[in-house]
Formats: structure tokens, C-alpha cells, sequence
């Protein structure tokens, strides 16, 4: 008899502990509102893993760049704050670069490849099928793009709707 009650003492325990950590929504799909500004999908294979694919523009005067990649986000919850989760993880992104007139003597392009890290916190309203989220993604380019080396003043303000 004592066997059972302890058993099914673990058991709740377990239960409201894997509540804890459960996401509220599974997939989203909105904008990444900020450098570069994205349509962004966010996916989740696990109670904490998610990707994000994202696909954005940016033009300057004189150059401009598109970019696709993906992200793998490992989310975190922060106790006291229901539907609030801090993430971090990583990906990489493809940017395809273009130069126009004398800013690189005419018209032309290139391609890199940026390995980002990511650093952010989500948040999942609980009344409403919106999620929004804030991070920081510092980024390493390889190849010939209008950037090479780490750059750090990526990331944005993500605003997406939720999908169950």
C-alpha cells in the first residue's frame, strides 16, 4: 500500500514538473522586426527544442543583401512568469549581396555564409494566440559578402501568431 502511494507521489511530481517546462503553443509564423527584417516559422520537435526558419531583406543606399537560414533554439522557463522563456542555440544563414553603381564601381554581387549564435527571451500570451520574442544574434560571415568576420549588431523583435 505504501509502494502505490509513493509511486503515484512520483508520478504527480513528474507530471507537474513536465507541466513546468511544456511550451504553450507548438509553431508560429510572423515577422522578425529587425536586422534584417524577416517572415519568420517557428517550429517545436520538443518540449524545450525548437527551429526557427527565416527568410529577410535589407537594402542600404548602394547595397542590399537577402538572406535565408535556420535556427535551433534550446528554451528555458523563468519561474514566476507564466507563458515567459529565455533560449539560447545557433544556426546559419545564407546572404546573397548586391552593390549598385559607384559604390562598387557598377552594379554587382556575392554571396557568404553567416554562423549565428542566438540569445533571447519568448514570450506566450496566454489569452491570445500570439507570441513574441526578443534576441540578440551575433554572426560570424565567411566568403567574399560585403561583410567578413563576427558582426554583433544583429537580432530582433519577433511578433508571430501561433499555430496549435
Amino acid at each position: 500500500m505504501i509502494t502505490k502511494k509513493l509511486v503515484f507521489a512520483f508520478a504527480l511530481v513528474l507530471g507537474c514538473s513536465m507541466a513546468l517546462f511544456a511550451q504553450e503553443y507548438k509553431s508560429a509564423i510572423g515577422l522578425r522586426l529587425g536586422y534584417p527584417t524577416s517572415v519568420s516559422y517557428k517550429q517545436f520537435i520538443s518540449d524545450q527544442g525548437a527551429f526557427e526558419l527565416f527568410a529577410g531583406f535589407r537594402s542600404w543606399n548602394g547595397y542590399g543583401w537577402t538572406n535565408i537560414g535556420a535556427m535551433y533554439q534550446h528554451h528555458n522557463a523563468i519561474e514566476g512568469v507564466d507563458g515567459l522563456k529565455w533560449y539560447y542555440g545557433g544556426g546559419a544563414s545564407v546572404f546573397f549581396w548586391n552593390y549598385k553603381g559607384s559604390f562598387a564601381r557598377g552594379d554587382a554581387g556575392n554571396t557568404s555564409i553567416g554562423i549565428m549564435g542566438v540569445l533571447g527571451l519568448d514570450y506566450k500570451f496566454a489569452d491570445a494566440p500570439v507570441n513574441l520574442s526578443l534576441d540578440w544574434v551575433p554572426i560570424f560571415f565567411i566568403g567574399g559578402g560585403y561583410y567578413d568576420g563576427i558582426r554583433g549588431g544583429y537580432g530582433a523583435l519577433s511578433a508571430r501568431y501561433t499555430l496549435k
